[in-house]
């Protein structure tokens, strides 16, 4: 696969300027290593006799009500992420970060945590939903993150599976409220403690190339670092098989790009490109 030389030359300005080159990525990324995405047939949920659907299980307003359900929902899910391999996107994101070093930055909406198994950094890399590797209190007595507790049975664990002892476990050590999962719910709002609000915005203003990899467009702050990428006359690419929510107005940007391939093949030789710039 060929890179356009225009975007070759957008990576010699950043390299040359200080600028950034910046990745926002989502599902897509992961959906080579068997992760399905949330809205997804994944999403569905039964409880009892009623099918919900993610969009309704996965919001505070459900947890506040049926904490244990929700949970139950998170580990099947964190069963899925737990046992899944980085595939050849995370590993190119990770080599695309060792060339650019500082002038790189990554902006995931996966909370999988294949991104850190892959080896990409931490300094460089922005996880804006959350992290399935740690769980905070549902009743927010506090701020703090706590690793994914031990105890938890999550090899071939079923939909239905649930125990007291596990209830027991997923419970605040600080006021005994039950734990909840640390990603970012429907109902709540991104913020720089959790989400890396302000960070990630300052980073769009000095990105002069983003390339949107695998995401929709179905939420607030990816929008905003387009838009904002957009409004600073930076270059945006799309890199996606199908159409998404992002690709009419990236195409009816001056300075947007449309690329209707698979994020591997494109990861790849956009990785041999940088390679003699560095």
């Amino acid at each position: 696969m060929k890179i356009e030389g225009s975007i070759i030359e957008q990576i010699e300005y950043c390299l040359k300027q200080g600028k950034r080159v910046s990745f926002l990525v989502g599902a897509g990324i992961s959906a080579e290593s068997g992760i399905p995405t949330f809205r997804g047939e994944g999403g569905y949920w039964r409880i009892g006799s009623k099918n919900y659907m993610a969009q309704q299980i996965g919001t505070k307003k459900f947890f506040n009500i049926a904490a244990n359900e929700v949970n139950k929902f998170y580990l099947y899910r964190k069963s899925i992420t737990a046992f899944a391999a980085p595939n050849s996107n995370h590993f190119m994101l990770k080599e695309i970060e060792l060339l650019l070093k500082d002038n790189f930055a990554l902006i995931s909406q996966n909370v999988d945590g294949l991104h850190k198994k892959a080896g990409s950094s931490k300094e460089r890399t922005f996880l804006i939903h959350g992290d399935h590797d740690f769980m905070r209190c549902g009743d927010d007595c506090s701020d703090e993150l706590f690793p994914f507790p031990n105890g938890i049975e999550l090899l071939n664990r079923k939909k239905d599976q649930w125990s007291d002892k596990e209830s027991e476990i997923l419970k605040c050590p600080n006021c005994r409220e039950a734990l909840r999962p640390h990603v970012l719910w429907f109902d709540e709002y991104y913020n720089e403690k959790f989400f890396k609000l302000d960070t990630v915005l300052k980073i769009s203003y000095n990105t002069a190339l983003l390339f949107v990899i695998g995401t929709s467009g179905a939420t607030a702050l990816p929008n905003q670092i387009v838009d904002n990428v957009i409004a600073n006359d930076g270059f945006v690419v799309e890199v996606n098989p199908n159409e998404t929510e992002f690709s009419e107005w990236i195409q009816n940007c001056e300075n947007g790009k449309l690329i209707k391939s698979k994020s591997s093949p494109f990861l790849m030789a956009l990785k041999n490109e940088i390679e003699p710039l560095v």
